[in-house]
């Protein structure tokens, strides 16, 4: 994030808009690629996780060498559809200048060519998440996260033509693969002894992948298609001032990440042993999200408007600043849906996330058009943040239902949620630098008492201080 935040101005500056927003629909492109592998990643991580928790590690490396095959296969599928569907994109689905389009297509085949390196790395990086390697693993996605920035600063020396830059970043993901590949091959060292296929371990990858595929193409899809559809309905210009504000601030993403990545095998061998567990989990890690991310949100949409200005200058501010405000709403509720969405998958239903994602699509569609036909960049941001509510709430009712939740989930947590997204609206809507520095501090030392308070209860503060 700190990287991009200084990174970001630069690239506009030097690439210009139009060219800016077709890079900013490249990087969609390369976070969409994992929709082709089947939910075969996730699948990998509880699989291998139960068979380390079985003492069954023998099994390990057939499954990882089965695993990765198929989404290489895929992977080569995944390339073949983003090349056949570049020459639409380009000509006729988005409104690319003509004077860019000769290098947008060639960008976008480049881009399809490097699926299969992108979804193989997601299977690698399962199977360190499955062994608790997650130091490994950060060691690698920062620098990743860091080049997919710095890169293309490298390229603008010597040229401001896309298909260079966005050819360092497809290398970018190569070396990056085999960094991957040596620390697999370090924490599981039977994958040397040569590659391995078993035939009847593929029904059991597609059958538990099966419905995380519905998820792993709708979900992606209802997160990336509103800047698609601000490029195919207004401009270029437009998706660069709707999508710089949703690449930071959906950066905030990497807090639940982190942690139901860690969750996501503790829900599924806890939900088999101890459901109880399971239950004081799932409500600590609500609680945990709630409490780092609230204040940094809050920050956010106070100085929103304050901190484009000075970032970017008075135009983007003026244009992007309602945007900003609307997505970090979304980013906050959609955080704590984290935490549902991976103990129902965890527990082994992922079929119930697929459907809703399946109802979800053809409302979100609807609101997405009109809202942005009508309030342009900013309605579209008003549909992403009232879809991603939406999605929330039921994923709680069905995690409630499963697990039995409301032992850890109490209800002075849920008041508090409440409280805190109405200080966020409210916050939005204050004027005058006064204002809001009194608001602010009057609600920060309210959610520092109630937290401590009432919403913590008397283990987690005793944790809390060890840990402080």
């Amino acid at each position: 994030m700190v990287v991009a935040i200084f990174c970001i101005p630069v690239l506009i500056r030097e690439l210009g808009t139009d060219r800016f927003g077709v890079l900013t629909l490249a990087w969609a492109v390369i976070g969409y690629a994992g929709l082709f592998d089947l939910g075969l990643g996730r699948a990998l991580t509880q699989l291998v996780a139960k068979k380390l928790g079985a003492g069954e590690d023998r099994d390990v490396p057939t499954l990882v060498w089965t695993s990765l095959l198929l989404m290489l296969a895929l992977g080569l599928l995944g390339a073949v559809v983003v090349v056949l569907l570049s020459p639409w994109l380009v000509y006729r689905g988005l409104h690319i200048p003509p004077e860019l389009q000769r290098e947008a297509l060639r960008s976008f085949y480049l881009l399809g060519l490097s699926i299969p390196v992108v979804i193989s790395t997601a299977g690698l990086r399962g199977l360190l998440e499955a062994h608790q390697r997650f130091g490994m693993i950060n060691a690698l996605r920062v620098p990743m996260g860091v080049f997919s920035f710095t890169g293309p600063l490298l390229v603008l020396p010597f040229s401001q033509n896309l298909f260079p830059i966005v050819a360092v970043l497809v290398s970018g993901r190569l070396f990056a693969w085999i960094a991957h590949l040596i620390l697999c091959l370090r924490v599981v060292p039977e994958l040397r002894r040569g590659i391995a296929w078993q035939r009847a371990l593929m029904s059991t990858l597609l059958r538990f992948g099966g419905w995380m595929t519905v998820s792993n193409i709708v979900g992606p899809l209802m997160v990336t298609l509103d800047r698609f559809l601000v490029g195919a309905l207004i401009s270029v210009s437009a998706v660069a001032y709707y999508a710089t504000p949703y690449e930071v601030v959906t950066k905030f993403w990497l807090i639940p990440g982190a942690l139901v990545g860690v969750m996501f095998p503790a829900f599924s061998t806890s939900s088999a042993q101890d459901r109880n567990r399971t239950a004081l989990l799932f409500g600590r890690s609500v609680k945990c999200i709630l409490l780092v991310l609230f204040p940094i949100i809050l920050l956010l949409i106070a100085f929103a408007q304050d901190g484009l200005r000075v970032w970017l200058g008075a135009a983007f501010a003026a244009n992007s600043v309602r945007v900003l405000q609307w997505l970090a709403v979304g980013v906050f509720i959609n955080s704590l849906a984290h935490v549902p969405f991976a103990l129902v998958q965890g527990v082994g239903k992922p079929d119930l996330t697929a459907k809703l994602h399946l109802l979800e699509l053809p409302v979100y569609l609807a609101a997405l058009f009109w809202l942005t036909k009508t309030y342009g960049i900013e309605g579209a941001a008003i549909a992403w943040t009232g879809r991603v509510t939406v999605d929330a709430l039921i994923l709680f009712i069905i995690a409630r239902k499963l697990m039995a939740i409301e032992t850890s989930f109490q209800p002075q947590t849920a008041l508090f949620l409440v409280l805190a997204l109405v200080s966020l609206v409210l916050v939005a809507l204050l004027r005058g630098l006064l204002f809001k520095s009194v608001f602010l501090l009057l609600v920060i030392l309210s959610f520092v008492s109630v937290a401590w308070f009432r919403v913590l209860s008397p283990e987690e503060r005793k944790l809390a201080q060890e840990f402080l």
